[in-house]
């Protein structure tokens, strides 16, 4: 039998030429990917999902993960905040996964969208649909909280809002007692990132993840890392996860968010992230990586 080359082999690399290339090597790796795992599919490995794209219904395909170890309770703003940030990790390192999704009214697409998804009620159960597809390889339990989520132009968050949003989340924690809280860091100026960060960190929570967004107006531009930086200070202390191997299937669940990903390939610049944050890993061996923070717990 072949032994199948490793998986970095197959991957694109976004530096010097490739930097001008990397969207369209990137796209056809991942094709040639989900070829791969298509054949698996129809040769009948039960290994391999079929999970099809809610927005374009196209046909995807990835490995199932088994969930090992303690569980994680995630809390997220939005159904795509987890997939976009974290789900290379997980993919990686599969634990057993709740996920809470605190902002799932919304009217949020892509511009070219608009046209087909006209109204809240419609880009909600198309988003649900998203998240629930998105989450199906983790074999993750959902919790929807069912608030609305913050238009433009932004505006600080109510702390009000921020005090009702963690007495709820604070009854999931309670059901939950074994979990280790993961939530966004708030590396952005989004209201709904930042009431989240601070309800989190009300319940407990010492664990981040570098929470990236698919526009420049979010965490990856620099005025952001500044505020961020600004904030925090030294109390958050950052970590390193080696996606390497996995990327692909990251591409696969940041697929399922077709309503924000929009054209596709433009998700390459969440992996071209990955790749200098990769730079950071201590061995240097990693291509691709997911930056989290830690902060001490609180002493009683």
């Amino acid at each position: 039998m072949t032994k199948e080359p490793p998986v970095h082999a197959f991957l694109p690399v976004p530096d010097g030429h490739g930097i001008y290339t990397f969207p369209d090597d990137l796209h056809r790796a991942h094709q040639a990917h989900n070829e791969r795992l298509a054949t698996r599919h129809q040769a009948h490995d039960h290994q391999v999902l079929e999970v099809p794209a809610p927005h374009t219904r196209t046909p995807y395909y990835i490995e199932a993960r088994t969930p090992v170890g303690r569980p994680v309770l995630v809390i997220e703003p939005h159904h795509d905040d987890f997939a976009l940030s974290a789900s290379g990790t997980f993919l990686a390192h599969p634990r057993p996964l709740s996920v809470v999704t605190v902002f799932t009214r919304s009217r949020s697409v892509h511009p070219a969208l608009e046209p087909t998804y006209t109204d809240v009620d419609t880009v909600s159960e198309l988003r649900d649909r998203e998240g629930a597809a998105a989450l199906a390889p983790f074999a993750a339990r959902r919790h929807l909280l069912g608030h609305k989520d913050a238009e433009m132009p932004y505006r600080p968050y109510d702390p009000e809002r921020l005090d009702r949003i963690t007495e709820e989340l604070g009854r999931i924690v309670a059901a939950h007692p074994n979990a280790e809280l993961l939530a966004p860091a708030a590396v952005t100026r989004h209201p709904d990132h930042l009431l989240v960060h601070q309800a989190a960190v009300r319940l407990g929570c010492t664990w981040f993840w570098e929470d990236l967004a698919f526009w420049s107006t979010y965490a990856l531009a620099g005025c952001d890392q500044h505020l961020f930086r600004t904030r925090t200070g030294a109390t958050m202390r950052p970590e390193l996860v080696d996606i390497t191997n996995v990327v692909l299937d990251k591409v696969t669940v940041l697929r399922m968010h077709g309503s924000q990903m929009h054209p596709a390939r433009k998700m390459y610049r969440l992996i071209r992230h990955a790749f200098t944050t990769a730079a950071d890993l201590v061995d240097g061996a990693g291509l691709y990586a997911e930056r989290f923070y830690r902060t001490e717990a609180p002493k009683c």
